[in-house]
């Protein structure tokens, strides 16, 4: 394996820089000190997927598929048939009582599905012809369904046949899917979310109906995900987060994050004072249940579904956009950019004197509607009691190009995509070393020793 190149990286461009960004190579704290590149891709790789404990399996715009063996780094399948890019991919299992097996689907822009078997490499169903490119895909295991999304919303069994259908009127189409309690989902398109439900007949046909239609954001909707059982919680382009009631679809909570104006000179004034919206923009989505973490612009923001505040933030994360987040636990994270790297956070309170936030940035949390504000007055984040701040404690540097996705397998490492065409295998260090010196007493004690 190669060696992990520790150190820190200079900021791209006329960045904000903090001096606690560069880390060093000091880092007693990140775990991940092996590294091994993994090649096969020739385009963008956009998108990773958990197979199992022990294989993933990456896509991207070259239109390949392959899966991979996260313990070795082997490449173990090459899956060929669609003509374009990869616009989605997911797994689906199905159980028939005694055992189960997962297979993977895909959607490109050649308006194809694909299912394929990642044991044998096999593509086994496939949809061609296509009105328009899928965009997202849902499963819904408990009914032994699927569904995809684009410029219609369409449900497919098992065996790839199509189930029933609807047609959006939205230019921009489904971009993302939720399942909701009582066979009901959740689609995202452009500023609204059109909540659908599946009804189940006698005859065990499936139909599909639009309930309601969620027209609170003022902006493009950027995510969409489950929280719990009875919440699940929407981003826009704008840098709105909204908490919804999973049943009733009523808004539990509100956070609108503005920036601030610079009033350093006259001449900034006038460059800063309407931000970039990618430094609002809300690019991604995560929870534990506890906790959601939004990622900001280049920025991190950390807020409790329990007090419905904001509990910790950075704003200056990265030197470029943030693509893709993960809580680790409670009060650790990781995060990934446009700038390259992989950064681990470890929730800590703020030090002394603390680290400088407008009254814009995170300017207001009230509860309800945001056309319809009857809560609190609004408040400053520094108002809000035991704010915190994230610290960083681990880099990783490996990639040449903007990092899209990671998916980690705990003991097992971490798997991370470029746009450099790799992805990387990230590897406890210290737990390798250990699992080749038990590999080599094994052998000599096979071979009775030296």
């Amino acid at each position: 394996m190669l060696r992990w190149i520790l150190g820190g990286r200079e900021a791209q461009g006329s960045v904000e820089k903090s001096p606690v960004l560069c880390i060093g190579e000091e880092q007693p704290k990140n775990w991940f000190t092996e590294l091994q590149v993994l090649k096969g891709h020739f385009d963008i790789v956009r998108f990773l997927v958990q197979i199992d404990d022990f294989r993933c399996a990456s896509a991207g715009d070259d239109g390949l598929i392959l899966v991979w063996n996260v313990e070795t780094g082997e490449r173990l399948q090459e899956l060929r048939g669609h003509s374009q890019q990869i616009t989605a991919i997911t797994t689906f299992t199905c159980n028939n009582g005694l055992t189960s097996h997962t297979s993977l689907i895909t959607a490109s822009s050649d308006r194809s599905l694909s299912l394929w078997d990642p044991d044998t490499g096999n593509r086994v169903q496939t949809i061609s012809d296509l009105q328009s490119s899928v965009k997202c895909l849902l499963v819904l295991e408990r009914l032994c369904v699927w569904v995809s999304g684009g410029e219609e919303l369409c449900v497919w069994n098992k065996d790839f046949q199509l189930q029933c259908h609807r047609q959006n009127h939205s230019d921009t189409g489904i971009t993302a899917l939720v399942e909701l309690p009582k066979n009901c989902l959740a689609a995202a398109m452009d500023k609204e979310i059109v909540i659908y439900r599946l009804t189940v007949s006698t005859d065990s046909s499936l139909s599909l109906a639009e309930i309601r239609c969620l027209s609170d954001h003022q902006d493009q909707i950027r995510a969409l995900i489950n929280v719990n059982d009875g919440l699940f919680a929407s981003g826009s382009h704008a840098g709105e987060l909204i908490l919804w009631d999973a049943v009733d679809w009523n808004i539990l909570a509100y956070e609108h994050i503005l920036w601030e104006e610079s009033h350093a000179s006259p001449q900034a004034e006038i460059r800063l004072a309407a931000p970039k919206p990618s430094e609002m923009s809300i690019q991604h989505l995560t929870t534990n249940g506890k906790l959601i973490l939004a990622a900001v612009g280049s920025g991190l923001y950390v807020y409790s579904i329990l007090t419905k505040t904001v509990v910790a933030y950075r704003k200056v994360a990265h030197d470029s956009n943030v693509l893709h987040t993960m809580l680790l636990s409670d009060s650790e994270l990781m995060s990934c950019s446009e700038d390259g790297s992989v950064r681990m956070w470890e929730i800590q309170d703020l030090p002394l004197p603390a680290e400088p936030a407008s009254p814009g940035f995170f300017g207001m949390w009230t509860f309800g509607r945001s056309n319809k504000q009857t809560g609190p007055p609004s408040k400053k984040v520094m108002d809000v009691p035991n704010i915190r701040t994230l610290e960083l404690t681990g880099d990783l540097i490996g990639h040449s190009g903007a990092v899209q996705m990671f998916v980690s397998f705990g003991e097992n490492g971490l798997v991370t995509c470029s746009t450099d065409h790799l992805l990387i295998l990230w590897k406890n260090g210290e737990r390798q070393s250990h699992l080749r010196s038990l590999a080599l007493f094994q052998k000599l004690e096979e071979n009775g020793g030296l």
